[in-house]
């Protein structure tokens, strides 16, 4: 078992319309390559963005809905 504990990098997307968390998402991996990270998005849009995008790059994501203008997605980048 790796005893390594990775940081999850938090991006805040609340209150930025689309294409705005998937491009803050992009950022941040471009600095980072690799990790865990929290997206957290108040457009309904960002679902079929962030989706897709991470599915196109087999990025693992699991997305979670807290309320019905907060979404947060977990993404996983080997």
């Amino acid at each position: 078992m790796d005893n390594s504990v990775d940081e999850m990098i938090i991006i805040d997307a609340m209150g930025q319309p689309c294409p705005m968390p998937l491009l803050m998402l992009k950022r941040a991996l471009k600095k980072t390559g690799a990790g865990h990270f929290l997206l957290k998005s108040s457009d309904p849009h960002s679902q079929q963005d962030v989706s897709r995008y991470c599915q196109i790059h087999q990025y693992g994501c699991e997305l979670t809905q807290i309320s019905a203008n907060e979404f947060h997605y977990f993404i996983e980048i080997k």
